[in-house]
């Protein structure tokens, strides 16, 4: 491949480093979280006691309940320059450079801002260690030898990442490589088709049948083990299940807006319902951690002050264990939802240029933008909330999940989740003004 087409492609534009800057913020929060959550996890399996295997295989639940939502944030961050890509990657096809050279050229680009994101999340990650050391479980500080991870091991992660970048772009190819006008023209349109619901329905659906059987055919800790992965998949599927349920309520919307910014926004929407889903999705995934902390929460205050010391501290490192994965989870939704936030009023700048042209002022975009990161959210909070009480229902019972204290819990959590999301909305509104007025 030709270097000057490389070097191009790689050029910052006027008005333009945001967006270059914006995927490396984002790869190095991805990057610092999972090292951090990875090497706090790894110090439970050095313990060989008897007790080992249930802290290992908690250890392996809370792990899944973080990695598999920060995956999904790498993703969004190997999209977040989507936008200024593919019109520099049409007008190169355009210009007679071949499908092989725009893909290397994509590839590269990709692997360069997220290798200069993960360097930075592992300087971030070491940097946090001594304070992860210092968390007390079974009585004593992990201590910082046991959280920092090999370098092999910290190799993997980054080549995960790496590779999640160097994926998301080779299959952003596909809309160039075919029809380069077409992405000029911006004649792609995002569509979400109702089958998604019927996959996501049946493994839901499966996943309650092994939740119910499993814990009388298997012993404890492979039990565990065996839910920690179907956890997992559940909160795979509401991500395959979010962007049909936004389109189909966004349209509905669209036919009941009486008010230009409630008419914007069912069509920001039903623009993109994926890119939609992403701005909320860190609440999904919020709602669903609370219901397992607020049934944890119930649990353990019924187990309180009963059995011998080893269980005492056995509930107060569960305690500990609850926290950690809430404040985890509550950090991905800020960086997932400022990030997205921030990416979506960059990449319509477009849009903004057309509103701005048509005489429509500046509070009733803003409006129509909060509206469309708002008005979802009711939506994905109850439903995946749903999702996993249905999947804790044939462990702990109705009696746990409805208990005051596991409400008041996932009331808590579900709160300050949405407080964070309309918090990010205020703040990037600076950034909206800056996009407006450059229109």
């Amino acid at each position: 491949m030709n270097p000057h087409v490389l070097r191009l492609l790689l050029r910052p534009t006027p008005g333009q480093n945001a967006v270059l800057a914006l995927p490396i913020v984002a790869f190095a929060l991805v990057t610092t979280l999972v090292l951090t959550v990875v090497g706090g996890a790894q110090s439970f399996w050095s313990w060989t006691d008897d007790m080992a295997g249930l802290y290992q295989a908690l250890a392996a639940i809370a792990l899944v309940l973080l990695v598999v939502p920060l995956a999904g944030l790498g993703g969004a961050a190997a999209r977040l320059s989507a936008r200024r890509r593919d019109e520099r990657l049409s007008t190169l096809r355009l210009l007679g450079v071949t499908p092989a050279g725009v893909g290397i050229a994509t590839v590269v680009e990709s692997l360069l801002v997220a290798g200069i994101g993960a360097v930075v999340g592992v300087l971030g990650s070491v940097a946090l260690s001594p304070l992860i050391g210092l968390i007390p479980f079974r009585g004593e500080p992990l201590g910082l030898t046991s959280v920092l991870l090999p370098p092999l091991t910290v190799i993997a992660v980054v080549a995960g990442i790496l590779l999640i970048a160097a994926g998301s772009a080779a299959l952003g190819l596909r809309r160039v490589a075919i029809s380069p006008l077409g992405v000029r023209m911006r004649s792609t349109v995002s569509t979400v088709h109702w089958f998604r619901a019927v996959i996501a329905v049946a493994v839901l659906v499966l996943a309650f049948v092994l939740i119910t059987v499993f814990p009388s055919i298997a012993g404890l800790t492979t039990t565990i083990v065996v839910l920690a992965g179907l956890f997992a998949a559940a909160l795979a599927v509401l991500n395959v299940l979010g962007p049909w349920v936004l389109k189909i309520t966004a349209t509905r919307q669209l036919r009941r807006a009486e008010r230009p910014e409630r008419l914007l926004a069912a069509r920001t929407v039903l623009d993109s319902p994926k890119a939609a889903w992403r701005q909320v999705s860190g609440i999904s995934m919020a709602s669903f951690m609370a219901v397992f902390a607020g049934t944890g929460v119930s649990l353990l205050s019924l187990m309180d002050g009963e059995g011998s010391s080893q269980d005492a501290t056995l509930i107060a490192d569960i305690r500990t264990g609850l926290i950690i994965t809430l404040v985890g989870s509550f950090l991905m939704v800020a960086a997932s939802v400022g990030v997205n936030q921030a990416a979506a009023i960059l990449d319509e700048r477009e849009l903004h240029r057309s509103l701005h042209d048509l005489g429509v002022p500046l509070e009733t975009v803003d409006a129509a933008r909060r509206r469309a990161i708002m008005s979802p959210l009711l939506i994905t909070a109850i439903g995946s909330a749903l999702c996993a009480a249905a999947l804790v229902l044939p462990l702990l019972g109705i009696a746990l999940i409805t208990a005051p204290i596991s409400l008041i819990t996932i009331a808590a959590v579900v709160a300050i989740g949405v407080g964070v999301v309309w918090t990010t909305t205020r703040i990037t509104r600076p950034l909206l003004a800056r996009s407006f007025q450059a229109a």
